[in-house]
């Protein structure tokens, strides 16, 4: 019996993590969208930017409403649900590509975003939950090492797609040009179609084999009462928890901020062209991928608070090198940068989810809620970047406040007082 239960969790932990790959590559997408944004649809630097809002801010409006209807029907019923409508967002693409209108792809990446939201709300307290409390911390590290490859994947591989190292104006575009600046236009949309069709079958294949899979119920689901609320906020008296929720509010929108204005930063300030910018920004994700990896390794010898802290203390110090240096240094700086994110986010949220118990649902829709840092905080970074172009270094700072804040998380905001 205690075989069968071990391997039960085990394949739902596999089928789980399969998730945190897949919302990825979907987020992890978001950089090479802004800069083929840009292309297509004729924005400059911060217009473009709210792509990333349009798709973050799905986290914020949504998590509570799917906490409670996780909690009215189970987990798994939120993930399947969440990957039909990623899947269902993923083919638009192809009306998109014959629209070719930034309010219908921004519309595109709200309905992608919300089913992520789904799969985020279910899959970080669900790993948690399975498990001894103690190593939550590393399971979901572990998990959101899978995450990584994820993210590698869509910068190193899917970015070339869809990025064709062409940028013309109207002005400049070549009088032989197929179809003119009308076929250029359309050939850039075209080429956001296949990662997003390839990417919305897969989700629909996850979402069959979650139907088929049988997952094990949580110890809170098991302890579930009828008349037990959907959605508890008494859960933000608990200071770790509301402490942890300001800092993953930061921790996002300081990292999408550094990650989204990547391939902007090397092709519009930096001056390399975009074949060249899409293999930095795969070894980015690979830095990101390795972090990942040796920090979950290495949680097995340190302190999860104590490694936040340092690894965002080590982040103050790089972005302070951006915002000086800028160029090329900046973009070396940032690959520490995206190594020494690697174990954030997951740590953070396990240490905010300690001891919520039966609120832990409702815990994890706040933390989730939190995300919306990426909504805003990425869009201040590229005004500023946008504003001051001779020194576009300087927006850096931002990112850099948002670690400060981390750090503090990791150093005294983490503690269980009440």
């Amino acid at each position: 019996m205690a075989k069968q239960k071990n391997n039960s969790t085990a394949l739902a932990l596999g089928l789980v993590f399969s998730l945190f790959f897949l919302w990825a590559i979907s987020s992890n997408l978001l950089p090479t969208m802004i800069r083929q944004m840009m292309k297509t649809c004729e924005l400059n630097t911060f217009t473009a930017s709210f792509t990333e809002s349009a798709y973050w801010l799905a986290y914020f409006i949504f998590p509570i409403p799917i906490a409670m209807f996780m909690k009215r029907y189970s987990y798994k019923a939120g993930i399947v649900f969440g990957l039909a409508l990623a899947a269902f967002g993923c083919f638009l693409f192809l009306p998109a590509a014959a629209v070719k209108q930034y309010p219908f792809y921004l519309a595109i990446f709200f309905i992608i975003a919300t089913g992520m939201c789904f799969l985020e709300t279910a899959a970080n307290p669900y790993v948690t939950s399975l498990g001894d409390e103690k190593t939550a911390p590393r399971r979901l590290n572990l998990a959101q090492a899978f995450n990584g490859l994820g993210a590698f994947i869509a910068a190193m591989f899917l970015s070339k797609l869809v990025l064709s190292g062409q940028e013309f104006t109207r002005e400049t575009i070549p009088a032989n040009y197929p179809g003119g600046w009308e076929g250029y236009i359309q050939a850039e949309a075209n080429a956001m179609k296949p990662p997003y069709l390839i990417l919305g079958a897969i989700l629909l294949v996850a979402a069959i084999l979650f139907i088929i899979a049988r997952l094990p119920k949580t110890p809170e689901e098991l302890a579930q009462k009828k008349d037990e609320k959907l959605i508890d906020f008494s859960v933000l008296k608990r200071s770790h928890l509301r402490k942890g929720v300001i800092a993953q509010f930061f921790y996002n929108g300081g990292q999408t901020a550094v990650n989204s204005l990547f391939l902007v930063y090397c092709c519009t300030y930096a001056g390399i062209d975009e074949g060249r910018a899409t293999t930095y920004f795969g070894l980015y994700m690979l830095f990101f991928l390795l972090g990942r990896w040796i920090g979950t390794l290495l949680m097995g010898r340190f302190k999860p608070h104590n490694m936040l802290t340092v690894y965002a203390i080590a982040n103050v110090v790089l972005c302070l090198v951006v915002a000086l240096f800028g160029g090329k240094v900046g973009i070396y700086a940032m690959m520490g940068i995206s190594f020494f994110m690697s174990i954030m986010y997951p740590t953070q949220f396990s240490l905010a989810l300690e001891g919520l118990g039966d609120k832990t649902k409702s815990g994890s829709a706040f933390l989730v809620m939190a995300i919306v840092g990426n909504a805003c905080l990425p869009q201040l970074t590229a005004f500023v970047m946008h504003r001051n172009a001779a020194v576009y270094h300087i927006a850096y700072i931002i990112p850099l406040i948002c670690f400060i804040v981390c750090a503090y998380y990791g150093w005294k905001g983490y503690k269980i007082k009440d």
